[in-house]
């Protein structure tokens, strides 16, 4: 005899992937439980905070993935704010001659030019990290 476990709807067509609550079982939308909605929240703060530490240090890495095999050099935890960030990215695309843009508190050059980034960055005063090869 199945369990009622084994009977739960994991995945429709139409809505996709259907999220389940951990503790009592229901679908989010029908979770009684409340613990959903704490529990996503603390997950998305954690995977910010994961995602670019704040510890005051440019990283700076070149990226492949999801761009066809072309290269992207990433300053990555960039401190200052969003018209500084802008600022910065525009003074990075000059002296490197690319495209690019800003994510977040990452900018994003177009090819691979982590030499010219450091060099800049270390100029302008921030304590700058190489990640990676």
């Amino acid at each position: 005899m199945p369990s009622s476990r084994d009977e739960r709807l994991v995945y429709s067509t139409g809505l996709g992937r259907i999220r389940i609550c951990k503790r009592c079982g229901q679908p989010e939308d029908a979770c009684r439980c409340g613990e959903t909605t704490r529990a996503s929240k603390r997950v998305d703060a954690g995977a910010t905070a994961a995602a670019a530490p704040r510890d005051g240090v440019v990283r700076v890495a070149l990226d492949r993935k999801g761009r066809g095999g072309k290269a992207m050099t990433q300053a990555i935890g960039v401190p200052g704010d969003a018209a500084t960030l802008a600022e910065l990215a525009q003074t990075l695309k000059r002296l490197c001659g690319a495209g690019g843009s800003v994510k977040g508190d990452t900018i994003e050059i177009q090819g691979d030019h982590r030499e010219k980034v450091i060099e800049r960055l270390t100029a302008l005063g921030y304590k700058v990290k190489r990640m990676g090869g």
